[in-house]
This record gives C-alpha cells, structure tokens and sequence, in this order.
C-alpha cells in the first residue's frame, strides 16, 4: 500500500493526494497518514529531486489543502446516505445489533447537542474519522454545517501530517511507522469494545427471553 501511494503521488501529484484522500474517506483501508505525508515530503524540493522520474512540483500548501477537500468529497455519500434513510435506516438495522427504541431516543438528543462538536473531534481521531458522516446524515445535521466541521478538523490533522513530511524529506517513514501501530491499536479497542458491548446486549436480550418464559 505504500509503495502503492508513492507511486501514485509521484505520477499524479495533487489530483492524486486529492482521490487517495476522497478513497480513504468513502471507507477504503488506504492510510491518511501515508497519504499526507508523502505528500508533504514530495513538496520538499531536496528529497522530490531526489525520487526516479520527473515528479510534478508540488506547492507545499495545496498539498495540505488537497487533504480535507478529498475527505469532504468523500465523507459526502455516508452522509446523504443517512440523511436519505433517516431514523428508519438505523431502526431497521440496528435491531440486528440490539438497539433499542429509547437508546435511539438518548442518540438523536446528543447528536443534536453536540454533533458539531462530535464531527469536528473526529476528523482528528484514526479510525473513527471515517465513520462519522454516517451518523450526522442521520441526525440530519444541515450539510453546510456538516461540511464546515469536516473541512475545519480535517485541516490540523492533514497540514499537521504534510508538515511533518515536507520537514523530514527521506525520512517521513520514520514518522509513518509510529502511526500504524497507534491506528491498530485504536480499531482493536474499537472491535473488543463493540464486542463486549453486543455479547452483553445479547445476554441481556436472552434473559429477557428466559424470564418471559
């Protein structure tokens, strides 16, 4: 996937950060981290001349730029997608999960209360940043603002990531492998949550039955 990304950046330059980007944000595995800082790197003229080929000059700040646009465009479908099913939408499926109507209730209260928040938080969060458009469509969070938050908490994170890479050069890897194992270890914690969660939602629905009985 790396050597994937390079490649790609070194051919096409913004319009490749741009839908490397959108593809991670639309719930493609392809890493931001790697994405952005390449990116960065390959704007730094000392380690661009350094790669094969002629890569395209790449101005530092549109590289930056080029990060919350793609995950705008990208973060856009999950979220007409929810706007589109609404409340039903989580009704139909999240029965398979064990949700409740009241806890539905509890969701769509906090949401309202701090979604802006929520979507602005998680654009700077591994993992959890792809999964927030979701949601908000369902909330019917209006798209302007929705928009506005996803371009504003996208904008640290991907300047934070090229900025890093265009001051290391050759050595953005070396900042890219302390990523990876902190993403892991974020979805593992996310996968044992949801986890534990439905084994007890799924023994409280069993006891139920039993007591019904």
């Amino acid at each position: 996937m790396e050597h994937l990304i390079r490649v790609t950046i070194e051919d096409y330059g913004y319009l490749a950060v741009f839908v490397l980007m959108v593809l991670e944000s639309a719930c493609i595995p392809i890493p931001s981290e790697v994405t952005m800082l390449f990116g960065g790197a390959a704007a730094n003229a000392t380690f661009a001349a350094s790669l094969p080929g002629s890569p395209p000059h790449l101005n530092f700040l549109l590289i930056g730029l080029m990060g919350p646009l793609g995950t705008l465009v990208g973060s856009s479908p999950a979220y007409w997608v929810g706007r589109a099913g609404g409340r039903p939408l989580v009704e139909r499926w999240g029965r398979f999960v064990f949700l409740r109507p009241h806890e539905l209730d509890r969701a769509e209260v906090w949401f309202a209360d701090h979604g802006q928040a929520a979507v602005f938080v998680s654009r700077l969060l591994p993992v959890v940043r792809t999964f927030i458009s979701l949601p908000a469509g369902v909330a019917e969070m209006p798209f302007g603002t929705f928009s506005v938050y996803t371009f504003a908490g996208c904008l640290p994170w991907t300047f934070a990531l090229a900025g890093v890479g265009y001051a290391l050069g050759s050595r953005w890897t070396l900042v890219e492998r302390y990523f990876r194992p902190i993403s892991i270890v974020v979805a593992m914690l996310i996968v044992v949550g949801l986890g534990w969660w439905l084994f007890r939602r799924a023994r409280h629905k069993r006891l139920e039955g039993a007591d019904k009985r």
